[in-house]
């Protein structure tokens, strides 16, 4: 797969994951934030809590989550405490990471809270 497919083809899954969390009835508050420590694919927003979500695709959901690795997930817990600390209550913001993975065919699954407790 060229680097420009690949692109496209995430930025696809990150927008179907984005319409099954909207039509849920989240608010998307950002989409690749960039902070010092890292990307968050999405960021969104359910009451006060702040959402993390890391997008990846694959042939299969079981290929897609054999794509997260401890590096990657640290990169993405260093970015979000860099995006919560701008929040009303920074650090004591409520906050959880989901894991979406989207197969060949487009179909998305979510494995809330995927790193566990924070």
């Amino acid at each position: 797969m060229s680097g420009v497919t690949g692109y496209f083809g995430g930025q696809a899954a990150e927008d179907s994951v984005a319409a099954r969390y909207a039509d849920l009835g989240y608010e998307v508050a950002a989409r690749r934030w960039r902070g010092a420590g890292g990307e968050i694919d999405l960021v969104l927003r359910d009451a006060g809590t702040v959402i993390c979500v890391e997008v990846k695709r694959s042939a299969s959901h079981e290929a897609a989550l054999h794509r997260l690795g401890p590096r990657q997930v640290a990169r993405i817990m260093a970015a979000a405490a860099e995006f919560i600390g701008g929040e009303p209550a920074g650090q004591l913001t409520d906050l959880r990471f989901d894991l979406a993975t989207v197969d060949g065919s487009g179909t998305v699954r979510v494995l809330e809270n995927a790193f566990g407790q924070g």
